[in-house]
């Protein structure tokens, strides 16, 4: 029986790319624009909001969000969640209303036209190079001064699919003790399910997410404060994925 799926998840993996690439050729001169001037990113924020649900609507994905505590638009945040799936990237940005910025790898920025916004808007880390992972410091430091929220995967790369949840890295949580700003922990249920990288694996269906309540960076400063956050957050994740 699974010969027979074959067919339809090499359509399936076609289909992603060319509903990537739609919503970006139709808005591409509003894209261009949006990027012009940083103080203009909250509009190309909106736009790639438009970008991900047109992907998750015509993936067949229905999503449903989930949410413990609301964030204050106000305020900058960071934002973390387990990290299965391409899809991560779309339902992160249909989740979250406050405007962040991604810290991540270097490569996704070899995808066509995906690319071209992608290294130009986001914090890219090349995980292999110590300079690069200095200079996201620097990078996220400059646009959570600007008001910006601040996304990264934690556990640095997509884990095995063996793996429920890997061991999380220093980085987010070292950037929000420095800057004082409450860590937002957010479950993705079943995106290694909907749209693994597995080649032949995938299908439409239900898409959840639930946004848990922050985590406060207040008052911590030392290295043992980050690593008591870092196992605090994984373990609210952890135990979450794990209830469903």
């Amino acid at each position: 029986m699974k010969v027979i799926k074959y067919p339809f998840w090499l359509l399936y993996r076609i289909w992603f790319y060319v509903v990537m690439a739609i919503p970006i050729l139709v808005m591409f001169p509003l894209l261009v624009i949006s990027i012009l001037k940083e103080t203009w990113y909250p509009y190309f924020f909106k736009l790639a909001q438009v970008w991900a649900r047109f992907i998750l609507i015509f993936m067949g994905f229905k999503t449903k969000i989930k949410k413990e505590e609301t964030t204050d638009a106000s305020k900058s945040y960071m934002f973390i969640a387990n990290h299965t799936s391409m899809t991560d990237i779309m339902l992160m940005l249909v989740a979250v209303k406050n405007p962040f910025v991604f810290v991540g790898k270097a490569e996704l920025a070899k995808i066509p036209l995906f690319g071209f916004f992608y290294k130009r808007t986001c914090i890219l880390v090349d995980r292999n190079n110590s300079k690069s992972r200095q200079a996201v410091f620097a990078r996220a430091q400059e646009r959570l001064k600007q008001g910006i929220s601040i996304c990264i995967f934690p556990e640095g790369l997509v884990p095995d699919e063996h793996i429920d949840l890997a061991e999380f890295k220093d980085g987010a949580f070292r950037l929000a003790v420095n800057h004082q700003i409450p860590i937002v922990p957010l479950v993705f249920y079943d995106n290694k399910k909907r749209f693994s990288y597995t080649f032949f694996s995938g299908s439409p269906g239900e898409m959840r997410a639930v946004m848990l309540p922050f985590i406060s960076t207040e008052g911590l400063k030392t290295k043992e404060h980050i690593k008591q956050l870092r196992g605090t957050s994984r373990t609210v994740i952890y135990n979450e994925l794990m209830s469903k």
